[in-house]
């Protein structure tokens, strides 16, 4: 049974986590040849100050590109 996790900074609408759970089953039934009813997704949203993106924190990081 695959399991595919997938984390990510910052929050998606429900309609937004439908989309990604049906394309990326989708994606990997197709790619390993198994029954979507096997695929499991898990989604994990973490605040932008959890992550590290060079030394700093990605909402660091995100607040310097938003000003140029």
């Amino acid at each position: 049974m695959p399991i595919i996790q997938i984390q990510l900074f910052g929050s998606l609408t429900v309609e937004q986590k439908e989309t990604l759970i049906k394309e990326t089953s989708d994606a990997a039934a197709h790619a390993l040849n198994v029954p979507l009813s096997t695929i499991r997704v898990l989604i994990q949203e973490l605040p932008a100050e959890n992550w590290g993106i060079s030394g700093e924190s990605a909402q660091k990081k995100l607040s310097q590109t938003k000003g140029k």
